[in-house]
């Protein structure tokens, strides 16, 4: 590789490493915000949240990294270009597509990225991710104790608790038991602490009374206690089959689904296509940026209105993806429309760029002239 591009590409890395990592961690931030209730109140742990949140990361990616890319375009060349530095390359016979090569190199790799990360790596944290929210919904149970709430998880079984800890104690807890009419039993303890057993979870209540009443006879029997083990397999409910989302499916699985359902068939192809053509934004939109900033003669001067154009075109392109998204999705026999979207305004970028002639007199003829030339 040449040095010039070298250097290029190494200043377009920075920012697009740096871009895409900051918008990241706004939209992970925003993400995870709707699940710090798991740790709050439900007394999820901090290692099964982070983990939980983490898996969002791919989906993110997928969407983020066209975007960096194309801001990184933009502020690189356009600093290249203030800085006199593109017209010394242009001035040394470099054409316009030359220039632009480490633009597309960069593009290139980030549209192989972003396919790994859409065709295997997505589907897999997507799956995990919905696996994992799914156990926490239906198996753990702290989840189901909330503080202030009778919550009754099956008929005939209410549970109050009345707070919670830091450590993860329960106070002021009363549990109500009429499954068996014959046998209704009211529990109250002034602290409980859920354990997880191979069995299931279990609730083991400290300090506290068990109050039964004999239907038969009307007799109530209190039994006090110092620690009571309260079996919680009934918070465990096995999970039904669940189906997958669309997210969580490869592309053939997407490309050939096996729903029988009509409307839900037309959603998968068209995600399925899609999914294969945006990925190829990371190198359409910076062939945008290159071909309108390369557009006209190259100067230092304030370059504002081919950046605004060239912003406005990548807003437009995206705004019909996603309109596209929504007339596939009923109809996928137009699924080719996804593939012109993206790939025809980048061959149009790229014959742009090689139909421009470079009139600029050698770099190193330039020099001599500059050599000869008497002040005046």
């Amino acid at each position: 590789m040449q040095i010039y591009k070298r250097y290029i590409v190494l200043s377009l890395l920075v920012p697009f490493c740096v871009v895409t990592i900051t918008l990241t961690s706004i939209i992970w931030l925003s993400q995870s915000l709707r699940f710090i209730d798991l740790i709050v109140n439900k007394g999820l742990e901090v290692s099964t949240f982070l983990y939980l949140t983490l898996l969002l990361i791919p989906s993110l990616f997928i969407v983020i990294l066209p975007f960096a890319l194309f801001l990184s375009v933009i502020f690189i060349y356009n600093k290249l270009m203030s800085d006199s530095e593109l017209l010394v390359l242009k001035s040394a016979g470099i054409s316009r597509i030359g220039i632009a090569t480490p633009a597309i190199f960069v593009a290139v790799l980030a549209t192989i990225l972003n396919y790994i990360i859409s065709l295997y790596v997505m589907p897999i944290s997507a799956r995990e991710f919905k696996n994992l929210q799914n156990l926490i919904r239906n198996n753990y149970a702290s989840t189901l104790l909330q503080e202030g709430v009778f919550s009754t998880p099956i008929n005939g079984l209410t549970v109050y608790i009345e707070s919670r800890d830091n450590e993860g104690t329960l106070h002021g807890i009363l549990v109500d038991d009429a499954r068996n009419q014959d046998k209704r039993m009211t529990l109250m303890a002034q602290e409980g602490i859920l354990q997880q057993t191979p069995s299931g979870p279990r609730f083991m209540l400290i300090n506290g009374n068990r109050q039964e009443v004999n239907t038969e006879n009307g007799n109530l029997s209190t039994l006090y206690f110092d620690s009571y083990p309260l079996d919680l397999s009934f918070y465990t409910r096995a999970p039904n089959k669940r189906v997958l989302t669309t997210e969580e499916r490869y592309i053939n699985e997407l490309l050939q689904p096996v729903e029988t359902n009509e409307k839900e068939r037309n959603i998968m192809i068209s995600e399925g296509h899609h999914r294969l053509t945006w990925p190829l934004f990371s190198l359409t939109l910076t062939l945008v940026a290159v071909a309108i900033l390369f557009s006209g003669q190259l100067n230092r001067r304030g370059q504002w209105k081919r950046i605004f154009a060239a912003t406005l075109f990548a807003m437009l392109f995206i705004v019909i993806d996603l309109i596209l998204k929504n007339i596939i999705s009923a109809r996928p026999a137009l699924s080719f429309m996804f593939y012109a979207n993206t790939i025809l305004p980048g061959i149009l970028c790229i014959y742009i760029l090689n139909s421009s002639v470079n009139i600029s007199p050698n770099f190193h003829k330039l020099l001599r002239l500059r050599k000869i030339r008497k002040p005046v």
